[in-house]
């Protein structure tokens, strides 16, 4: 999309761009990280201790990224067992039985924590990861709302919502989910290597205040997140087809 919109503030290096009356901002970056949180196959108990990039993993992401066992915020990224708070909750029935349950940011909030489905799967729903701190800044978006995503190289866009948050102190904005990726033309993108990411630059357009109120906020379908996504491009001023 070509943008009519004014450079703004630097947010770890990535300059953030504002629309004139603070309706939507955009950034364009190269880096990019795979999100596999939400995904119920996302972590394993069978691959604790192994090297992320070196070892074959059941689960599509490694432990170590959500932290565990041995850091203190894994339980940000991973359900607790109720009976026993010192390890993570396994599931004991269904497709992923014996997997863990990777916790998203945004969620059902009327869903039951223990059940994969009540967070956003990363393989299969298009999002984005606020990175740490980025809350802070002014007019920026929150979880639950949607933005567009294109490519620049390819042309390649997608619709996608705000699902996911943390990362840490040095987390940068371009993470998102692998199902954003291969929508953008980058199927199998993998979050425990980075092999299958972009190398060049992706826009991101965010449109702060549009998620859904109360319970309605998740789950959403795809579609209905495409559809909002396209009439905001289409009806927010200084956006235009490039």
């Amino acid at each position: 999309m070509k943008l009519d919109f004014k450079p703004s503030e630097l947010f770890r290096g990535t300059q953030i761009l504002r629309q004139a009356n603070n309706l939507a901002y955009a950034f364009e970056t190269s880096h990019a990280a795979a999100d596999a949180d939400g995904a119920p196959n996302a972590y394993h108990p069978a691959d604790k201790g192994k090297n992320c990039r070196r070892d074959a993993h059941i689960g599509l992401d490694c432990l170590g990224n959500a932290g565990y066992p041995d850091l203190s915020w894994w339980s940000d990224v991973l359900v607790p067992d109720p009976n026993d708070p010192q390890h993570a909750f396994v599931q004991p029935t269904g497709p992923t039985k014996g997997f863990f349950v990777a916790q998203t940011a945004l969620r059902n909030p009327n869903g039951d924590k223990y059940d994969p489905a009540t967070y956003v799967d990363a393989t299969r729903f298009a999002f984005i990861v606020n990175p740490t701190g980025f809350e802070k800044l002014p007019h920026v978006g929150r979880v639950g709302d949607v933005g567009f995503a294109t490519h620049l190289a390819s042309g390649r866009s997608s619709a996608f919502i705000i699902g996911d948050a943390g990362g840490g102190s040095d987390a940068q904005l371009g993470e998102s989910s692998i199902a954003l990726f291969e929508a953008l033309g980058f199927p199998g993108a993998n979050p425990r290597t980075g092999a299958n990411l972009p190398r060049d630059t992706i826009q991101y357009i965010v449109f702060p205040n549009s998620r859904r109120p109360g319970s309605a906020i998740w789950p959403r379908a795809a579609g209905d997140i495409r559809q909002q996504a396209e009439n905001l491009i289409g009806t927010t001023p200084g956006i235009h087809a490039a």
